[in-house]
């Protein structure tokens, strides 16, 4: 007989010889974690109204006896669901979790709170709380799994909780940054494509609100420089930061960023020079002159007066006179291959 199935019939056995109630001081529930009840506990906290359950949970709260707390409030969401004491109940369940240091089950809460019960008055409040929370994640904070094992911070789960915000009120006053937050929370993991588009959401969505407007295009535009730095240097991804500062300058120009956008983008215009200076070297050492001669005028668009300029503009001419002279050089032998002319009988007389 399989060895589980005898320890499970030897389990069984010795329960049923035990028909007294055990103690179970450690209740888990997957929504709650893991929950200390005393054995034998008694139920004196316990009303038969919400009303009066939801005072002895405000009142266990305000003693800071937050297990009191969160069990009374528990009550009078779990009894009295459709009760207009259940809002405040349950927005008391998130308070008690968020004081005992479990943020992410606060978080949870105060998200059914804002699902549950969307006309409650307090809803602005819940929402500031959760960005709270949210940012604390963002800095680092490790999170807890099931309430109680320590588990490192996780970008997807950080980003999962922006998200909620931004859905829970997209145009709240904590929403915008929120979602430059999810570009920054990519920026950390060195996703810096993920990150320039949660900045230009931002950018697009609130540009109706100029200081965040310009701060997710600032933000754009510098995760467009890590990206183009990543590995080899990426010239289409330069040339978006390019275009994002020049937008930048261009709509907020009094912006104090201004200048250093300005010489960012005389950098990068300059390292665009040089990698195009390079490639023109190249073909020129192939002898495939045309090519050459797009990438040497390259160097001169990108960067009229940098150090390469000069030396881009005498390869091109030197190339355009190789370029003229090769039709005669080949025309040469053609001439000469032709055969002389016998010379005239009556002249050599």
């Amino acid at each position: 007989m399989n060895r589980r199935l005898l320890f499970g019939l030897a389990l069984a056995l010795a329960l049923l010889a035990c028909p007294e109630r055990c103690p179970a001081p450690l209740i888990y529930t997957p929504e709650e974690g893991w929950v200390y009840e005393k054995a034998g506990a008694d139920t004196k906290w316990q009303r038969g109204r919400a009303k009066d359950q939801l005072e002895v949970a405000q009142t266990a709260f305000a003693k800071q006896d937050y297990d009191l707390s969160l069990k009374a409030a528990r009550r009078v969401v779990t009894r009295w669901p459709f009760s207009d004491y259940a809002p405040q109940a349950q927005y008391l369940v998130g308070r008690c979790y968020e004081e005992q240091g479990k943020d992410e089950q606060a978080f949870k809460h105060y998200q059914r709170l804002l699902e549950k019960y969307p006309k409650m008055t307090n809803a602005h409040e819940v929402l500031e709380r959760q960005f709270i929370i949210a940012n604390k994640f963002l800095g680092g904070q490790w999170r807890k799994a099931l309430g109680v094992i320590p588990l490192p911070p996780s970008r997807e789960k950080t980003i999962e909780m922006y998200e909620k915000i931004i859905k829970n009120a997209p145009y709240s006053d904590v929403a915008p940054q929120a979602q430059i937050n999810i570009g920054a929370a990519n920026e950390k993991s060195r996703r810096y494509a993920e990150a320039m588009k949660a900045y230009e959401k931002a950018a697009d969505r609130y540009s109706e609100r100029e200081t965040v407007a310009a701060d997710a295009m600032y933000k754009a535009g510098q995760a467009a420089i890590k990206q183009a730095r990543t590995a080899e240097y990426d010239q289409s991804t330069a040339t978006r930061a390019i275009e994002t500062f020049t937008e930048f300058n261009a709509l907020y120009p009094n912006d104090s960023r201004a200048p250093q956008t300005k010489a960012q983008i005389d950098t990068l215009k300059a390292e665009q020079a040089l990698g195009s200076y390079k490639i023109a070297r190249f073909y020129e050492s192939k002898k495939r002159w045309p090519a050459a001669l797009i990438y040497y005028n390259e160097v001169l668009v990108l960067d009229p007066n940098g150090p390469r300029a000069k030396d881009a503009r005498e390869r091109i001419a030197e190339i355009k006179q190789r370029i003229e002279a090769k039709p005669a050089a080949e025309a040469a032998p053609r001439e000469s291959s032709k055969p002389e002319a016998k010379p005239d009988a009556s002249a050599a007389k």
